[in-house]
């Protein structure tokens, strides 16, 4: 029984990437229908629905606030979890060497991403 558990958290990891991946291909597999019935049928397309299948497809770019805000927000996760490794070593009762180090050695890699992605904010062109 215990040998389900891993098996169980890698599947959990794979339906949370594939199954939103898989979802958004039906959806748009289902509007590609219907767009091709009504060209079929000879009903003009709304410029609405060109306007939004267009919008979907072009990504925007990078933005000086969206780069700060995912910055602020990388930094609060490697606070937060240099945090718990600290309030871990003085709840447990291990040495600190043991527990915090390594914890807070992990929250410096989205610390650092976080802090590259306030420099790029910085030099960002498109400044909102």
């Amino acid at each position: 029984m215990e040998e389900f558990i891993p098996i169980a958290f890698f599947a959990m990891i794979a339906g949370i990437v594939i199954v939103p991946g898989y979802l958004k291909h039906r959806e748009r597999k289902e509007m590609q229908a219907t767009l091709r019935a009504s060209i079929d049928k000879g009903q003009p397309l709304p410029t609405e629905i060109i306007e939004a299948l267009s919008k979907e497809s072009v990504k925007a770019p990078a933005s000086a606030s969206r780069d700060l805000r995912v910055g602020v927000i990388l930094l609060a996760v490697s606070i937060g979890v240099a945090m718990f490794g600290y309030a871990f070593t003085f709840i447990s009762g291990f040495e600190e060497s043991k527990v915090s180090v390594p914890i807070m050695g992990l929250s410096a890699i989205p610390g650092m991403v976080g802090l590259a992605f306030i420099i790029l904010s910085v030099f960002n062109k498109n400044k909102d």
